[in-house]
Parts: structure tokens; C-alpha cells; sequence
């Protein structure tokens, strides 16, 4: 059963840091890309980065691109989320999902087939 499961949410101050996982189960993750999303209130979700099986493909929206970066480690099937320089316009819900390649344009969410539950980010102070 392939499962994406988010992780290291919570609710952290404007300029904080916060550092996402999405732990895969049930398929061999190295051979899937892996992409976040978010879905902030009121918004619709929009892509933030994606990061390709192998590691070296990375790619991220334009709001994300100076403050965000991703990592993979396959032998623990695991993708980060390393955010920093967080803003109140960060906070939504995140998810993580797979796909077989990680597009230039990382907003392409009918690309991704399986996605996780999500966890909750807050930008407050």
C-alpha cells in the first residue's frame, strides 16, 4: 500500500524555520520523484518544490526559490522540506506527493498519483 505520510509542522514566528519530512512507504521511493505542496486558507493548493528520484533535479515555485531548499534520502525513503525566512503567507497545510518526474513547472499537481495527509504550518506572531 503506498502511503506519504508529513511530518514537523507546528507554528512558528515570522523569520523562523521549520523543517518538513515526508516519510514514503509501500513503493520504492527512489524511483519516484517527490513533490510538496501547500494549501493556505481561503487559497488554492499551489506546488512549492519538487525534487527528482535521484536527487539532483530540484525545483522550486517563485515564492520559495530563495528561502526553501528540499533533500531526499533514499535509503530512510524520506523527502525534507528545509524552510526558512518564513512569513505569515507560508501558513497553510503541506502535502507531499509522488510523481514520476519532477516538471519544470512544479504547480502541475495531475502530475502527482498518490499524496499524504498533510501537516499544518502556521506563520504567527
Amino acid at each position: 500500500q503506498v502511503k506519504l505520510v508529513e511530518s514537523g509542522g507546528g507554528v512558528v514566528s515570522p523569520g523562523g524555520s521549520l523543517k518538513l519530512a515526508c516519510a514514503a512507504s509501500g513503493f520504492t521511493s527512489s524511483n519516484f520523484a517527490i513533490g510538496w505542496f501547500r494549501q493556505g486558507p481561503g487559497k488554492e493548493r499551489e506546488g512549492v518544490s519538487c525534487i527528482g528520484r535521484d536527487g539532483y533535479r530540484i525545483r522550486f515555485s517563485e515564492s520559495a526559490k530563495d528561502r526553501f531548499s528540499i533533500s531526499r534520502d533514499n535509503a530512510l525513503n524520506t523527502v525534507y522540506l528545509q524552510m526558512t525566512g518564513l512569513k505569515a503567507e507560508d501558513t497553510g497545510v503541506y502535502y507531499c506527493a509522488r510523481a514520476y518526474y519532477c516538471s519544470d513547472d512544479v504547480g502541475k499537481d495531475y502530475e502527482y498519483d498518490d499524496w499524504g495527509q498533510g501537516t499544518q504550518v502556521t506563520v504567527s506572531s
